[in-house]
């Protein structure tokens, strides 16, 4: 009921949309999502690069590959997001005495990320995931949290820097 007369209000009214991450400080900032949407896109790659060595392709064929750079995109504006939002509402002078290079390092992945939604490059895509993984990096050592470097358990099966919760540094 409450949900109606809102809507209805605001089709009369056209209230302006909100949307945030938390520019109240929640605090709860994780470099994690930002790595799963790297190695989404070089998965997706992964998938696209049969597709782009056929002569010719299926209707359906056609309608796969559409649907694998659309996702390949939205990923990388995902990750973009999720990078500025850390960049823009975590880092504080402490952390950016600390390591200086993280605005020249977060503008890198801007660039990186803004490249790998223009083309369809597997190298650019890791060499993202280096810059993400090093932003990563930074970020749990400005929380004195250790790291460690595995390959991750689903594909691409590539290196990725996680947070060692059980260690203390």
């Amino acid at each position: 009921m409450l949900y109606s007369i809102v809507k209805t209000f605001d089709e009369w009214l056209s209230f302006d949309e909100a949307s945030a991450h938390c520019d109240i400080p929640c605090k709860i900032y994780d470099p994690m999502q930002a790595q799963l949407n790297v190695l989404t896109i070089i998965r997706l790659l992964d998938l696209i690069q049969p597709l782009l060595e056929k002569d010719s392709l299926s209707g359906s064929e056609q309608a796969q590959l559409s649907r694998l750079v659309s996702q390949k995109e939205s990923h990388g504006a995902q990750l973009k997001d999720d990078i500025r939002v850390i960049w823009g509402d975590y880092f504080k002078q402490p952390q950016l005495t600390e390591f200086p290079e993280i605005h020249p390092l977060t503008h890198s992945i801007m660039l990186m990320a803004s490249r790998v939604k223009q083309e369809i490059s597997k190298d650019d895509a890791l060499e993202l995931l280096k810059l993400v993984n090093r932003f990563a990096f930074i970020f749990w050592s400005t929380k004195k949290v250790a790291t460690f470097e595995a390959e991750c358990p689903y594909p691409p099966h590539q290196m990725t820097v996680y947070p060692d919760l059980k260690a203390t540094k």
